[in-house]
């Protein structure tokens, strides 16, 4: 019985973790992925039209890629649109974690009879890097995970009552899993059924008469009342036929094409086998991941001992995993909603755990902890803008930076807190990770308000490598008229400003753009690369960071003249 987690740890912890998922909310650098700008896009698009049906977009086949709960959400939150900002945007789906990490709470607690249980299930959930990764920027995660969580919380925590209940529980349910669907796909259904079944057929002492008779019709009820809860998207947009062809047939059917070259092969082999699928599923996990893999070995070896509910778990986690494992197109995304039952594997087995997972998490948190230092420290002293003081941290950033360090180093050295602190340094890795980059999100990364106020309504081209990149730059220059190029591009300045009357140029640090005598530079502000080469990589690592991992952008007006509509797509589309 090693590392008990007490009251007061939990409630450090909690406090830590709540200002972890509130702390750079609205930062253009937050863990996310990359469906956030295409669904802003579509939530900006549809608000315009001033309809919540049918879903609008200007990208070729991304307008109906997912169900439409997750837009109309973003329509609500930002006013149709008014207050168009990240923390707008995203703040439900913090709401939507915070929900799930609570209820994850009240079930662990209920059936194992322990508060502190309960409470860390739910830290250990919310410690998680896909967790703070997919669960607060503006995407499906979120509200999936929380819709298809809650009848599977309910049967952990009224146990017999919902497991008997023929009518009630089956309507709740079936609400719950359609508004599940109606947020990412109605294919969740399938690995919805059956780890439902899996749970009555496990309720039932693993009895099939008794589960076919006795529960068989509540799994129909449930399925069929989600499917219908999904089909009001069909009912209410005004081209179903549309929806059908575009989600149905494009987003789902499609996934079961061969990806490289067969089915069977791709199922044992290559970036999309089984074994990809079960090693980036235990990633979710993040710097836990070790920690993870320590749980399940303890439920393989006490396999059998385990209690009815810890069995549950697991049959929902197999589900999953076997549902997703059939479709050719495999990752470890499609098992987030089993991540809070595996987070609670390892709260129940907390104090039998063995040291050694969490020193592991300790030893990764430490090398993420000194990279950020020696990066950060390496910004501020380097002067690699020109000018001292430009890349500047607070003495906050320093002192938060220092006493994390140190709370890692202890609880490495020290088999007490070792469990406790390997938790908390979880959460102070993300403050770093925000606190680090700071600088880029205030006047550094941003143009002056001058520059803003003069491109207003005008028509200015910016690098895009992704789909509705320019909704970042909406962010950036609110009023402007955005169109895209090709971010390769980027630093060609005598082509662009020969084709352009205001573009966004990209120069190396330290070099200034040469430009056209009658071209003018109206704005300035740095912005992070996202690509560098083997030789650039090599010089990051000598630390001659700052001069390959940013570079200046310039806002340039040119006598060009260009005639609107362009012809052709635009590369943010």
């Amino acid at each position: 019985m090693r590392g008990p987690f007490t009251f007061r740890s939990a409630i450090l912890i909690l406090l830590l973790g709540v200002f972890t998922y509130l702390y750079g909310l609205d930062s253009r650098f937050a863990p996310k992925n990359g469906d956030e700008y295409p669904y802003m896009h579509i939530v900006r698009m549809t608000a315009d039209a001033g309809t919540w049906l049918p879903l609008q977009s200007e990208m070729d086949g991304i307008k109906n890629t997912k169900p439409p709960l997750v837009f109309w959400q973003g329509i609500a939150s930002t006013g149709w649109g008014r207050d168009w900002s990240l923390l707008a945007l995203r703040w439900p789906s913090v709401l939507y974690t915070g929900l799930t990490a609570f209820f994850l709470f009240l079930a662990v607690a209920r059936f194992s009879g322990k508060k502190q249980t309960g409470v860390l299930a739910a830290l250990v959930w919310l410690s998680f890097f896909a967790t703070y990764r997919y669960g607060r920027p503006f995407l499906t995660d979120p509200p999936e995970v929380f819709w298809l969580s809650l009848p599977f919380f309910a049967l952990l925590y009224w146990g017999r009552a919902a497991f008997n209940s023929r009518l009630l529980f089956p309507l709740l349910a079936g609400i719950c899993f359609g508004m599940a669907l109606l947020s990412k796909s109605f294919a969740y259904i399938v690995p919805a059924a059956f780890a439902l079944g899996l749970f009555y057929w496990r309720w039932r002492e693993w009895s099939i008469p008794k589960v076919l008779i006795q529960d068989f019709y509540k799994v129909i009820l449930i399925t069929v009342l989600a499917l219908t809860v999904f089909a009001v998207w069909f009912v209410l947009d005004p081209f179903p036929e549309a929806v059908w062809k575009e989600f149905v047939l494009g987003e789902n059917a499609g996934k079961f094409e061969a990806r490289s070259s067969h089915y069977l092969l791709d199922l044992v082999r290559g970036g999309d086998s089984i074994w990809m699928l079960a090693l980036t599923s235990l990633a979710n996990a993040g710097l836990f991941i070790f920690v993870l893999i320590s749980a399940l070995i303890q439920c393989w070896r006490e396999r059998r001992f385990i209690s009815l509910e810890e069995s549950l778990l697991l049959l929902l986690a197999l589900a999953f995993f076997i549902v997703f494992s059939l479709p050719s197109q495999r990752s470890g995304r499609y098992l987030l909603p089993v991540m809070p039952a595996l987070a609670t594997l390892i709260a129940l087995h907390w104090d039998r755990l063995p040291l050694w997972g969490f020193r592991v998490a300790l030893v990764l948190q430490l090398i993420l902890l000194a990279a950020l230092t020696w990066v950060g420290g390496n910004l501020q002293l380097s002067n690699f803008l020109g000018q001292p003081g430009i890349w500047d941290y607070s003495l906050w950033h320093w002192g938060f930076m220092s006493i994390s360090i140190a709370l890692v180093l202890v609880g490495l050295f020290n088999q007490a807190r070792c469990k406790t602190l390997a938790l908390a340094g979880c959460f102070l890795c993300y403050c770093a990770l925000t606190s680090s980059l700071t600088p880029l999100e205030g006047s550094l990364g941003r143009y002056q308000q001058s520059a803003i106020q003069g491109v207003a309504g005008q028509d200015v081209w910016v690098p895009c490598d992704y789909r509705a990149k320019d909704e970042e730059y909406r962010l950036l220059l609110p009023g402007a008229i955005l169109h895209g190029y090709l971010a390769k591009d980027a630093g060609q300045i005598d082509l662009l400003s020969n084709t352009y009357p205001l573009v966004a140029v990209q120069s190396p640090i330290g070099m200034e753009p040469v430009i056209c005598e009658s071209c003018k530079i109206v704005g300035k502000r740095m912005e992070m690369r996202a690509r560098h080469s083997d030789a650039e990589i090599q010089a990051i690592l000598m630390g001659h960071i700052g001069e390959h991992l940013f570079v200046n952008e310039y806002l340039i007006s040119t006598p060009a003249t260009i005639a609107l509509p362009l012809v052709g797509k635009d590369a943010c589309r």
